[in-house]
């Protein structure tokens, strides 16, 4: 059921794309996107599929086949309009990244909090379901770590103050108007389809790629979990399908703590058996924000869900570097 008429908020983004084209293996062809494409592109998008752009003044009460729509989140009348016809809502589209979050903070709450409150009433409004919300460690601020569901939050970032609302909300629609959110908070998400993300491990194959030096905050020690692309979709995929983990938080990540110096070293290994050369890095002040230590026990996504992180880092990053390279090598990076 879950697995027909479902709306994607992000819908071209790098996630966005990654999980269409699962669903689109998983034979669910009812889908309805909205992007605003301030990242993800309509060409990303048709890199996997083909769609159909929609004007929202004439949808249709459910999707037919694979639409777009282009809007803003913030904007409720639209949210309210897109959502019919819709059994699932998994809420991808959000303001990435503590960086953007301490230069903007206002962007960063209204599309975060204000975005994903329009989505949930949506549900409301429209009787839906089922809500997935993509959230990250960043709302639990800096604890020992594994981070796990049951500690206290203390965000750090207005990144992760955002996250945390959007957290609480998915939590007051679950007990006040029975709507099944589960919030999934995700690792570091890495892998083939990223070529335009910013976060660390693209950033640093195209930095390498084109000669550039490879910027590390700090000493390099600080600690992360980083997750394949594939494993991240197929728990999104699980937690759309499962029943009775309305109200649910879940870590999706690989339960690997892992320093960014290590990380950085693979990654630089990996780069070298593929032929890219002459790779340099140099150490930078901290960034106000980070946590130092970051890594999430994933033992009640095993025990729940029945998921599990597949791919380790070597492969991930032995198979995100050949993607990259491919593209670049055909001109795709802008």
């Amino acid at each position: 059921m879950f697995l027909d008429n479902i709306l994607i908020t992000g819908g071209c983004g790098f996630l966005g794309v990654s999980l269409i084209k699962k669903l689109l293996a998983l034979q669910s062809k009812n889908i309805r996107l909205i992007d605003n494409l301030s990242v993800g592109k309509k060409k990303h998008l048709r890199q996997v599929c083909e769609f159909t752009e929609i004007n929202p003044n004439n949808l249709k009460s459910s999707p037919n086949g694979l639409e777009l729509i282009v809007g803003d989140i913030r904007d409720q009348e639209l949210a309210i309009k897109v959502a019919k016809g819709i059994d699932t809502i998994i809420h991808l589209a959000a303001n990435t990244g503590v960086g953007p979050s301490i230069e903007k903070p206002q962007v960063d709450m209204s599309v975060n909090i204000i975005g994903t409150f329009n989505y949930l009433e949506a549900s409301r409004v429209n009787k839906i379901s089922k809500f997935i919300f993509a959230s990250s460690g960043a709302p639990i601020g800096e604890v020992e770590p594994p981070i796990h569901e049951e500690i206290p939050p203390h965000p750090l970032s207005p990144y992760g103050a955002s996250k945390l609302a959007g957290e609480g909300y998915c939590s007051a629609y679950k007990n006040t108007f029975g709507i099944e959110t589960v919030v999934l908070r995700f690792g570091n998400v890495y892998g083939p389809g990223s070529i335009n993300k910013s976060s660390v491990v693209a950033k640093f194959i195209r930095k390498a790629i084109n000669e550039d030096i490879l910027e590390i905050y700090g000493d390099g020690m600080q600690t992360r979990d980083f997750i394949y692309i594939d494993d991240l979709i197929n728990a999104i995929i699980i937690a759309v399908e499962k029943h009775n983990i309305g109200g649910e938080i879940f870590q999706i990540a690989s339960n690997q703590e892992t320093t960014i110096i290590e990380m950085t070293n693979k990654l630089i290994n990996e780069l070298k058996k593929q032929g890219v050369k002459n790779i340099n890095i140099k150490n930078i002040s901290i960034r106000t924000g980070d946590m130092k230590r970051n890594f999430s026990d994933t033992s009640k996504a095993k025990e729940r869900l029945g998921w599990n992180a597949q791919i380790n880092l070597t492969e991930g990053l032995s198979k995100t570097v050949s993607y990259f390279l491919n593209k670049i090598g055909k001109g795709v990076v802008e």
